[in-house]
């Protein structure tokens, strides 16, 4: 029989957020919660709401710094500090923000329909038109240059360049995109339940298939040699160690359980993987020896959406669909 889990469901303290929670993270050791009602909830010691997008929703929000930057279905990029509230960055009239994703330096890019921005760090706005409505941006980690994803593939473009992007293609409609730290990996998510890669140097492409439900949690461990993801029965980890990455070699499975993994993220220093499940169970697991540690289980059975470790990683903050939410406290 396998040994039952260690528990550290002690160690969480529990949070009603009002709302489904959309995204979450840290301002230093501060849990913020982005909500689908538009307001950005700071749970210190006195809890407060920032309303960032009054009458609106949040769609997407990304982590950086003191700042959380968010997009709704108002169209608008906005950017929300505790101390100076929310400042309106853009927007995009009459449209719904689809894709989001900031630098550490500040730059921001995001798309609605077929266009994607880019805005660089002196606040200077350049704009590309891909091939067909954009789900996912990212910035690549050399360069200011963002990979797109779209139907058929993958566009990577230099917006202060008038070159045209280069292509990665596979046919089909591409979802989330990420970058290997060391920038010679993309990896998206498809509508088809399963992720595609390309070796960027030379396009090879590789399929990592076998998902019974769509991946749309991805996260790299701190050293970029491994990608955990959701979408199935269990934490699916592939390995990017070699100069190949996952060509030719099967992914690693961590806490199996009778429900689909929702969210992953991966320990900032250590090989540590944080999992929630559809059933708002959360689960960690480590690499080295797959051990599991339990953290959550609800009676409600909200999905986890969102999962984040503070920087220094000694808190974890959730937020699940059912409005609850929590934090963390992993032992000194």
């Amino acid at each position: 029989m396998a040994a039952k889990p260690q528990s550290l469901a002690d160690r969480v303290t529990p949070i009603d957020a009002g709302e489904g929670v959309i995204a979450a993270g840290f301002f230093g050791a501060e849990p913020v919660l982005a909500l689908a009602n538009g307001d950005i909830l700071f749970v210190g010691g006195d809890a407060r709401r920032v309303a960032a997008h009054p009458g609106a929703g949040i769609l997407l929000a990304r982590f950086m710094n003191d700042a959380i930057v968010t997009g709704g279905d108002d169209g608008r990029i906005v950017e929300t500090r505790d101390a100076g509230g929310a400042v309106e960055i853009a927007s995009e009239t009459g449209k719904w923000i689809d894709a989001l994703c900031l630098r550490a330096d500040g730059a921001i890019a995001w798309s609605a329909g077929k266009t994607v921005r880019a805005r660089d760090t002196k606040g200077d706005i350049k704009t590309q038109t891909a091939p067909s409505s954009v789900r996912g941006v990212c910035f690549m980690p050399k360069g200011y240059r963002l990979a797109v994803a779209h139907y058929n593939g993958v566009s990577l473009w230099f917006p202060n360049t008038a070159a045209e992007p280069e292509a990665l293609v596979w046919r089909g409609s591409h979802l989330d995109v990420t970058i290997s730290a060391d920038g010679r990996f993309a990896v998206t998510s498809m509508q088809e339940n399963c992720l595609h890669g390309w070796r960027i140097a030379d396009k090879k492409d590789m399929r990592m298939t076998g998902y019974p439900a769509k991946s749309r949690s991805l996260s790299w461990s701190h050293d970029g040699k491994w990608l955990a993801t959701s979408g199935a029965e269990a934490c699916i980890v592939w390995p990017f160690d070699g100069k190949d990455g996952p060509m030719g070699r099967g992914p690693r499975e961590y806490c199996v359980r009778p429900s689909r993994v929702s969210c992953v993220a991966f320990h900032p220093n250590g090989l540590v993987i944080a999992i929630g499940f559809d059933d708002g169970w959360i689960m960690l697991s480590r690499l080295t020896d797959a051990a599991e540690i339990f953290v959550r289980s609800s009676d409600k059975g909200g999905a986890i959406a969102t999962l984040a470790w503070s920087l220094d990683g000694k808190r974890l903050v959730f937020g699940a669909e059912d409005n609850a939410a929590g934090v963390l406290d992993l032992p000194a």
